[in-house]
């Protein structure tokens, strides 16, 4: 960025030509970038020259900045004024040094949150799968007891398994099923598992149907 060299022609013709749709080198007022490029100029200005002038310097608002950050993007700062911000934006190191040492105090906390995540972590109940399975226990006949059925089927007990509500449903020809509900752990009990224990009383059981199966 910059208008180039300002002490010869070509710089100052860049520098005309930047003035010619435009009153001041910043905004809409005169102020220290003005100041800025005024000063840069040395000698009697050409006779054509004519968009540049002087003001007064310390009535004018702004800070003076180098010469450099003002005028047309495309013209390369050959005075000199860009040099210094080069360095300077050499010299700042935004992220850090790679090769800076980390304090023992940083790698001290550090170390303490990832534990206290893990250890977080590990605490933390993991999610259970389960389902809700409505069943269709049939009797042989209308004359099968039905309450002993029913004690039967809740006889059979395991780990994940835990059975709820029932009532009898009417099938046809006085005949009724018994439907009950239960709730299970998914890795530890499934409708086979339970299909076989029910027909395993044959004795007042014919079938086993899964009448309904919710994952919950």
């Amino acid at each position: 960025m910059g208008f180039g060299d300002l002490k010869s022609p070509p710089g100052l013709q860049v520098l005309n030509d930047y003035l010619a749709d435009k009153s001041y080198i910043e905004g809409y007022v005169p102020s220290q970038a003005d100041v800025a490029v005024f000063e840069a100029v040395s000698g009697p200005l050409l006779a054509d020259l004519c968009h540049s002038y002087e003001k007064e310097k310390a009535s004018l608002p702004g800070v003076k900045k180098a010469l450099g950050k003002y005028g047309p993007v495309d013209v390369e700062d050959t005075t000199g004024s860009g040099a210094t911000d080069s360095k300077d934006d050499d010299d700042m190191d935004l992220f850090g040094s790679d090769d800076e040492e980390e304090s023992e105090e940083v790698k001290r906390l550090r170390e303490e949150r990832l534990a206290q995540y893990e250890s977080k972590k590990a605490k933390k109940p993991a999610l259970v799968a389960k389902s809700s399975i409505l069943l269709d226990v049939k009797p042989w006949d209308d004359e099968t007891d039905m309450a002993k059925l029913e004690e039967c089927v809740r006889s059979i007990q395991a780990d994940g398994l835990v059975w709820g509500s029932s009532k009898l449903v009417p099938v046809g020809y006085g005949i009724k099923k018994l439907q009950i509900q239960c709730v299970v752990e998914d890795d530890k009990v499934g409708t086979d598992m339970l299909e076989e224990q029910i027909t395993a009383f044959e004795d007042y059981v014919q079938s086993m149907d899964v009448a309904a199966f919710n994952k919950i």
